[in-house]
């Protein structure tokens, strides 16, 4: 009886072990966040689907136009360019994707420094850009492309780069009938959920392992119609990516930036000041739209400055930046967003070191510099008494004389312009005292060092440790 009962209670403790996260959020909230997605700081979102054949207006456009509230230049648009008749689901064979190069956009991609990337696999038009037996001839393998788009890129992503690969999935259509039966069941029915969402949600995991699922598309009801909690536990328990998978916080309606693993509170979320929680700046290189648009000029886009003002305030307060582009309708990224990857690529190479595997510093934007923002290097085990800062300065002071209000330096503390070989000279306004003077050199025409510039501080004291022993043996 004895060995029967120690054999039970093996067996009660294999069971609790397999099911280590409840599908309830005080469980799900308590997993660690893989730590490679803190480290990546930088990825790249790409907006692709049947939206990009009309190219006009925004990703949203089948709701502009036919959806309850339609859109006057969208209906238009249409009137204008389409015969009486015309449906939506006639531009899915037009989005043919015949110059689609998976391996040339891993490459693209890789080159500007991203260390994830994230497809959408299905937006809110309900088109999936895989050959989903869930969404019968409307995916990429039965009309369109007549090929797996999400298999494509995803392989690609593996063999060609050291990205990790991610997917948006949107939960909910706009016009899918099922969907619309529980909508007007006031969601007390549960149809769609167990019949498309999460039949696709795990056809989605199980053949592409995705390392990011980047969730949206769930407003309209709470979380408990679209079973997110029982998904994510058997996503962190027994799914093929448990160990490395992340993800964000649009599970239903009211969990924005309150459960999930990262959070993106709301698209181009940037909050300016250190974030206690883990966080995504979500934005898009086209101002107005998440997909590929052409009726859009120069200033549609943003500029390099605009992106690294982005990129530098983000993971200053303890943020990713994923910096969305849109491909057009025949598979091509446009010479504007491929211009803007190869910049960011250019100015990561040379100042990466500020960006990546960075921890936020005790201070995010310098209080006498507004155009200075901090990162630090993780220090090694046991030092407290002095950090490797990283200042980074996005406009050069006219004067050549940055003043950087909330560093402390020693007689030992060292200066180097990111990129440059020369020496920094620095001037204290005494030890231990608040507040430094880096001069910084007069470069040369042809220097690559442009947009933003980075000066390394090693090392920097802490104000906790300035009566400590360790800082009298830096004087």
């Amino acid at each position: 009886g004895r060995m029967m009962l120690s054999v039970l209670v093996t067996l009660c403790c294999v069971g609790l072990v397999t099911a280590e996260y409840q599908p309830n959020w005080s469980s799900l909230d308590a997993r660690p966040l893989p730590s490679w997605y803190d480290e990546v700081k930088f990825g790249i979102f790409l907006h692709w689907g049947v939206y990009s054949v009309p190219s006009f207006g925004t990703e949203w456009f089948w709701e502009q136009w036919q959806g309850p509230k339609p859109v006057k230049d969208v209906v238009d648009f249409m009137n204008k360019n389409y015969p009486p008749g015309f449906s939506y689901a006639d531009f899915a064979p037009m989005f043919k994707a015949e110059l689609f190069d998976p391996d040339e956009w891993a490459k693209c991609l890789s080159d500007s420094g991203a260390k994830y990337v994230v497809l959408t696999s299905k937006h809110h038009e309900g088109f999936t850009n895989w050959p989903s037996k869930y969404s019968w001839n409307w995916n990429s393998m039965d009309t369109g492309p007549h090929r797996d788009l999400v298999g494509g890129l995803a392989n690609a992503v593996r063999n060609y780069s050291d990205m990790h690969f991610g997917l948006y999935y949107s939960l909910f259509e706009w016009f899918h009938p099922l969907f619309l039966q529980d909508k007007a069941n006031k969601f007390a029915s549960q149809d769609y959920v167990s019949d498309v969402m999460l039949p696709q949600l795990y056809e989605l995991v199980n053949n592409y392992k995705p390392e990011l699922i980047w969730s949206d598309g769930d407003g309209e009801a709470n979380d408990a119609y679209w079973n997110s909690t029982e998904f994510l536990a058997w996503l962190y328990n027994e799914s093929p990516v448990k160990e490395t998978v992340v993800v964000n916080d649009r599970w239903g309606k009211g969990d924005h930036c309150k459960h999930g693993g990262y959070y993106t509170c709301h698209d181009r979320f940037n909050p300016g000041k250190l974030f206690p929680h883990k966080y995504e700046n979500a934005m898009t290189v086209q101002k107005s739209s998440w997909g590929y648009i052409r009726n859009t000029d120069i200033n549609g886009y943003l500029t390099i400055e605009e992106i690294l003002y982005e990129l530098v305030s983000t993971v200053s307060t303890g943020g990713n930046l994923l910096m969305n582009v849109g491909p057009n309708h025949d598979g091509r990224i446009m010479p504007i967003f491929q211009e803007r990857l190869q910049q960011m690529g250019s100015w990561l190479k040379i100042n990466g070191e500020a960006i990546y595997k960075t921890k936020p510093w005790k201070y995010q934007n310098d209080s006498t510099s507004k155009d200075v923002w901090y990162t630090m290097q993780q220090p090694p085990d046991g030092v407290t008494y002095s950090d490797v800062v990283y200042a980074i300065v996005l406009s050069w002071p006219d004067d050549f004389n940055l003043q950087l209000g909330d560093v402390i330096a020693t007689n030992q503390t060292v200066a180097t312009l990111l990129g440059y070989s020369g020496n920094v000279n620095i001037k204290m306004k005494g030890s231990g005292i608040k507040g430094i003077t880096v001069n910084l050199p007069n470069l040369p025409m042809s220097t690559p060092l442009q947009w933003a510039w980075v000066i390394r501080l090693d090392p920097v004291l802490t104000e906790e440790t300035l009566d400590s022993k360790e800082h009298n043996i830096l004087k």
